[in-house]
């Protein structure tokens, strides 16, 4: 499982035109799952996600997660993180989830990360989505298990 985690001032997704989940300051993640995930990493992401201290404490250190900010999070699935490009230019997509999979653990980690009390968004999984972030710092973190 991947994810690709911006610290965003705001963010959105719009489906067809029409915004489905939108944000201000907090977490964009980017999910990508793969045929070999399991619910187990699904949460251990949500919560390494929540621990994530990428926002400025009174120190100026980035020191505190986003739900000690009062910050929101969007989560969007992305099955081109799990592409391979190892064998040339045009990536494989071999390694990610069958889609019934993939929306089961997408699912099963926004539950998670919703269970440790950060509001969250989503997008539409299996869309052809349109995601608009401002990302703050740039602030960027890939976690891959």
């Amino acid at each position: 499982m991947r994810a690709l985690v911006q610290r965003v001032s705001e963010a959105s997704v719009r489906v067809g035109g029409d915004v489905v989940g939108e944000i201000g300051p907090g977490l964009c993640v980017l999910l990508g799952v793969t045929h070999a995930d399991r619910a187990a990493e699904a949460a251990a992401l949500a919560a390494k996600v929540w621990h994530l201290r990428v926002f400025e404490g009174t120190d100026g250190r980035m020191d505190l997660p986003v739900a000690e900010v009062g910050g929101e999070v969007l989560v969007v699935s992305q099955f081109t993180l799990a592409g391979d490009t190892s064998r040339g230019n045009r990536p494989g997509y071999s390694a990610a989830a069958a889609p019934a999979v993939g929306e089961q653990l997408y699912e099963h980690f926004v539950e998670a990360l919703s269970a440790l009390d950060v509001p969250v968004k989503t997008g539409q999984f299996g869309a052809d989505m349109a995601v608009e972030l401002l990302n703050d710092g740039p602030v960027t973190i890939l976690y891959d298990l």
